[in-house]
């Protein structure tokens, strides 16, 4: 009885040394310095076929471990960037709204900024879903869905950041902003069709 308890305490500890020792390796492949530096030169490269690849890529180097040399996890991981600036900027700009001593005109122009900027958000959403729904079979129908989906939502942060008047405060701090979110948004389609072309 003795014998088989330790048997089972033997199996269980070696159980554990055999995770333990898969999860050191897998996490000391993923930290590897030249592992990382791999994985930034292939974003670095990937992202010198966008319209703004300085920005590409201090966006997305930080995320290198974690997209490694994939281009569907590049292009992920662009819109996932692109729609957490989009969603900060939108928290931001309603406060701004809010606030005393705005003028009329720009309270309006930001309001009807506000609503194309949650347009932008949920195309941007929409996208990041349908990339993880992606299979062999569906590959073509679901790219061109989230091609349509990310150009509308360039297009609704192209249509608030001209709406702002270039003279005052307010008006040069958010369009700055908003065009800064339709760079990067640029960016992701540009990712997205390289990714998509893949498969072509």
């Amino acid at each position: 009885m003795e014998g088989s308890s330790s048997n089972h305490m033997l199996k269980y500890f070696l159980i554990l040394l055999a995770i333990f020792s898969y999860l050191n390796s897998s996490s000391a492949s993923r930290h590897c310095p030249s592992k990382i530096a791999a994985d930034r030169r292939f974003i670095k490269t990937s992202c010198s076929s966008t319209t703004y690849p300085t920005l590409c890529y201090k966006s997305l180097a930080r995320h290198a471990s974690l997209i490694q040399t994939s281009p569907k996890l590049l292009a992920h991981a662009s819109l996932n960037v692109t729609l957490a600036m989009a969603k900060s900027t939108s928290a931001v700009m309603l406060k701004m709204s809010k606030s005393p001593g705005m003028k009329p005109r720009e309270v309006d122009a930001m309001q009807d900024c506000l609503e194309e900027l949650s347009d932008s958000v949920d195309e941007l959403r929409k996208s990041i879903g349908e990339m993880g729904l992606i299979k062999a079979s569906n590959f073509e129908l679901t790219m061109s869905d989230i091609q349509t989906w990310v150009s509308a939502a360039l297009t609704d942060e192209t249509t608030c950041s001209d709406g702002f008047e270039k003279n005052t405060v307010n008006g040069k701090v958010v369009r700055a902003q908003i065009v800064k979110i339709a760079h990067m948004t640029s960016n992701a389609l540009a990712l997205i069709n390289s990714y998509a072309s893949l498969r072509g």
